[in-house]
This record gives C-alpha cells, sequence and structure tokens, in this order.
C-alpha cells in the first residue's frame, strides 16, 4: 500500500502566488504540479497527462519547486552547454595553435597525427570522432581537392587525346 501523500499548505500557497506570477513556462508548470495533486487530488498520471509531460518529470517538477520554494528562488535552470568537455575552449584554442601555422603555410592536417597529440595530452585514447569535432567547433572544414591539377594544361591534353594511339582492336 502505497504512502499517504502529505500536503504542505504553505507549499501550496507558494505554488498559487507563483501560479498568478509566473512569467516562464517551467516556472508555471512546476507550480501546477503541485497544485493539481494537492487541489484536485490528482494523481502523478493525471497530473502528467494534464500538463502534457511524462509521469517522471511530474514529480522532478515537484521536486524542483519544493527546492526553489526552500531557498525562495523561481529562476529557471535551462540544461545545456558542454558539460562532458574535456577541455575549455581557450585550452582548445591553445591546443590547435600550431595546426594552425601549418595549414596557413599551406600543410595538409593528417587527423591521425592530431588525434594521437590529443589523446597524449588528454592522457586517455580519444576516438576520431572527438578530433572531427574539436575541428568542426572552431570552424575547421574539409577542404576538398581540385578537380584538376594546378599545372595541367588544357591544349596539351587535347592533343594528346587525338594523337594517342589506339589501343583497343576489334575482334
Amino acid at each position: 500500500m502505497a504512502r499517504p501523500r502529505q500536503i504542505d499548505q504553505e507549499l501550496v500557497q507558494k505554488a498559487q502566488t507563483v501560479v498568478a506570477q509566473a512569467t516562464d513556462l517551467q516556472e508555471l508548470r512546476a507550480a501546477q504540479a503541485v497544485l493539481l495533486p494537492a487541489l484536485l487530488g490528482t494523481t502523478l498520471e493525471q497530473t502528467a497527462s494534464l500538463l502534457g509531460v511524462g509521469r517522471a518529470t511530474v514529480h522532478r517538477l515537484q521536486a524542483r519547486f519544493r527546492e526553489r520554494s526552500s531557498s525562495g528562488c523561481f529562476v529557471s535552470r535551462q540544461r545545456g552547454g558542454r558539460r562532458r568537455a574535456l577541455m575549455s575552449i581557450e585550452e582548445e584554442r591553445a591546443f590547435l595553435a600550431p595546426w594552425v601555422e601549418q595549414a596557413k603555410g599551406g600543410g595538409v592536417l593528417v587527423i591521425s597525427v592530431l588525434r594521437a597529440a590529443l589523446a597524449q595530452r588528454l592522457g586517455r585514447p580519444v576516438v576520431a570522432s572527438v578530433a572531427y569535432r574539436l575541428l568542426a567547433r572552431h570552424g575547421w572544414r574539409k577542404v576538398a581537392p581540385d578537380t584538376r591539377h594546378p599545372k595541367s594544361d588544357l591544349q596539351i591534353q587535347e592533343d594528346w587525346e587525338k594523337n594517342s594511339p589506339k589501343r583497343w582492336v576489334p575482334c
């Protein structure tokens, strides 16, 4: 048997004031996640369907509202950012600096060499996609080779095609 729900009247009053003054959707949803079960006696599933979220999200919203109401801060925290970054952006720039100089001189960047240097810098193995994402993050792109050689001469090529010996022999 589930334990009976404990409804804190002070929390309900705070939720009512937040609903009346809400300027943010997340703020409003968190307050509604507290009010609906308290005032209407809805279950988590019913509250989730009314709010248009999942059952687990209702519990998360309620916990977040309780946490914020105790601290008095109803500013929403946004998810995002580089939570699993291996290096900061400045460290990445400093790491790529030698390759920038090489690329400015017309050199070709070999990803296996960059990846090995990155693995050595981090002290752990690194897959190729990490190196490619690092380069993309700093605006590097793949430059495809040209369709023809810069020193080729179109006239000489046409003359060779006209005067080349025929190797095809009919049966």
